[in-house]
């Protein structure tokens, strides 16, 4: 039995494919997957050229490493702004939260000190 009839055999391309292919790829507003697709390539395959011939063209060598691991995300945490006496009797509470895109501003009475930071305790959790 021969194991090897149906397996997939890596493309191989010359020096020339290859050449006009990266020639393609340096042209203003050129797109690496149109280039690729044009050719009837793997665009990956075609993007490592690139990087290739970059680091080739720039005399370096940089060896490939793993991307590091995503951080988890930072988590919010209260932070006091100290008030005068009468400050905290004059002007209202405001709060602005961010997330992503969201931006959600909210004002609130002085004298409710107590409930918008349990609301915002809520909020942030």
């Amino acid at each position: 039995m021969d194991l090897g009839a149906g397996r997939r055999r890596r493309r191989t391309y010359s020096a020339q494919f290859k050449a006009e292919a990266l020639t393609a790829c340096g042209r203003p507003g050129a797109s690496i997957a149109a280039a690729a697709l044009e050719r009837s390539m793997n665009a990956n395959v075609l993007r490592r050229w690139v990087v290739e011939a970059e680091r080739a063209e720039a005399g370096t060598v940089t060896p490939v490493r793993a991307l590091p691991s995503p951080q988890p995300p930072l988590k919010e945490s209260f932070v006091a702004v100290p008030m005068s006496a009468k400050a905290a009797n004059d002007a209202p509470i405001r709060v602005e939260v961010r997330r992503g895109s969201l931006v959600v501003s909210v004002q609130w009475p002085a004298s409710a000190l107590r409930e918008c930071a349990i609301w915002l305790h809520e909020v942030l959790k």
